[in-house]
């Protein structure tokens, strides 16, 4: 137990990180859904597509990588090979991407605006050489640093994103002679909100100088070898991965049963901006995998850690239950959220999208048994299934279902891995998970959504949707203290000893 409130601690700073900085970006989507059309807001959404999409090259599985080797080599050594490899490889990459500046732009159906293309470019290669000293951070224990970072970065980034699309212009609309006027371009706006980016991840990295440079110029070739042998696959896994989580968007782009190309851009806006709403599970997910990574890693060499890892699993999935719980039934209130009421017509994907999210943080939780057994190569597997799945859901879907075809590819992919990794897993790395009782808690909340929608509809007043919501909610928390009392008990006395 102690060993899961070690976890639970490190979770929880890295999470209230994530959670703050994830959260406060996320109050620039009202501000964009209300400074940018469908279209403008969906030309953006294809652009941060893109970014995540690089982020798995430019870094191709080295933080992964680095947890798994500093615990068996010299951390030195490894930290100095790791660093010269990103190093190298985020200058070469970068090139490409100029060179190929042009027809990258033609596909991603921006090509009215292929400069913003650079602004991403820098973005990637700044953001790839933070990967491996935020790792270090992690590693080291240090979540406290790792947090302020995070979040005065992106407090940088509102601040700045505020200043260009607000504040210019109004200096502007008072003096159009102002200082500002030799810079600013009000139809550059989402490209400001790239620059806004760039400033974000350069401060970071400054912010980050010690650990970047704690690195020596020694370079240990056989270990990188070993270092590149173990992170191929995740390589693989990882870009197969931003398919499924990304590329939905870009492929709506293209395939959106629509007239035009701007109307496909709309039609992009208004799927990215209500994913935005599954932003609690979302948040979950990444605090959960920023603190478990390395305790996994670290837990390994203890008898009973099948034991913990299905403990922490157990915690995990009724964290998400009621995160599940706090968006589909306040919807009505998140909503509000985004500013441009017209995107309101896609709110029916959240609830699958929610759901689909929650699958895949559970799959992060199983994924354990291949990272520990130096199988990543079964992640690889895994992760291309569910690829295949999204892209063949949304080839043959979204010309007819839109939008709606990416939220169920979604969660299709995310739960066939999920699926797929508990099978294999148990096969591999026997961990005693209580999976009747988790499927059954999953189960449940659906239920309580289902119930919430029937009784709205009955009766379709603002104040009883939250009443009845806040019930519903109320019970599934009973539920939970009900089944899980021993546990809840146990946590309390060890808090109290």
């Amino acid at each position: 137990m102690s060993n899961i409130k070690k976890l639970a601690g490190e979770t929880m700073w890295y999470g209230l990180s994530s959670i703050a900085a994830r959260f406060l970006n996320y109050l620039l989507t009202p501000y964009l859904t209300y400074k940018f059309s469908k279209a403008g807001y969906g030309e953006m959404s294809i652009i941060y597509a893109f970014i995540p999409f690089m982020n798995i090259i430019f870094t191709y599985g080295m933080e992964t990588a680095y947890f798994r080797f500093v615990n068996k080599n010299d951390k030195k050594i490894v930290y100095s090979t790791i660093s010269i490899s990103i190093l190298i490889s985020t200058v070469l990459l970068s090139l490409l991407l100029i060179l190929f500046h042009h027809p990258l732009a033609t596909l991603l159906t921006i090509q009215e605006h292929s400069d913003y293309l650079y602004c991403a470019i820098i973005i990637i290669a700044l953001d790839a050489l933070t990967t491996i000293p935020f790792a270090k951070l992690r590693q080291d224990g240090r979540p406290i640093k790792f947090a302020v970072i995070r979040i005065i970065s992106i407090l940088i980034n509102i601040a700045f994103t505020y200043f260009f699309l607000s504040i210019c212009p109004a200096w502007l609309k008072e003096n159009p002679n102002h200082w500002c006027s030799k810079f600013y371009n009000a139809d550059w706006a989402v490209g400001y909100v790239l620059v806004a980016n760039i400033i974000q991840s350069a401060i970071t990295l400054l912010l980050l100088s010690k650990e970047f440079f704690a690195f020596e110029w020694k370079f240990d070739n056989k270990l990188w070898k070993d270092i590149m042998l173990y992170s191929m696959p995740l390589i693989i896994a990882g870009f197969a991965g931003m398919i499924n989580e990304t590329f939905d968007r870009i492929m709506l782009g293209w395939w959106a049963p629509v007239n035009s190309a701007e109307a496909a851009k709309a039609e992009v806006g208004i799927y990215a901006a209500c994913y935005k709403l599954a932003i609690l599970i979302t948040l979950s997910v990444q605090a959960f995998r920023m603190g478990a990574e390395p305790f996994f890693f670290k837990q390994a060499k203890e008898k009973n850690a099948p034991e913990t890892y299905a403990r922490v699993m157990k915690f995990f999935v009724i964290t998400l239950c009621f995160m599940f719980l706090a968006v589909v039934l306040y919807l009505d209130i998140w909503k509000h959220f985004i500013q441009n009421p017209t995107m309101w017509i896609g709110l029916k994907v959240v609830p699958v999208l929610l759901l689909a999210n929650m699958f895949l943080g559970i799959y992060y939780n199983l994924s354990i048994w291949y990272k520990l057994g130096n199988k990543t190569i079964a992640g690889a597997y895994i992760t291309v299934i569910g690829a295949a799945i999204t892209l063949f859901i949304n080839y043959f879907f979204i010309p007819y279902y839109s939008y709606m075809a990416c939220a169920y590819a979604t969660f299709a992919c995310y739960g066939s891995m999920m699926l797929v990794s508990y099978l294999w897993g148990q096969k591999e790395y026997p961990i005693p998970y209580a999976w009747k009782k988790l499927l059954a808690y999953i189960v449940v909340v659906v239920l309580l959504n289902i119930a919430h929608k029937s009784i709205i509809q009955l009766y379709d007043k603002y104040w009883f949707s939250l009443f009845s919501a806040t019930i519903l909610f109320g019970c599934f928390a009973l539920l939970i203290i009900y089944f899980e009392q021993k546990e809840i008990k146990s946590l309390l006395l060890k808090k109290n000893k």
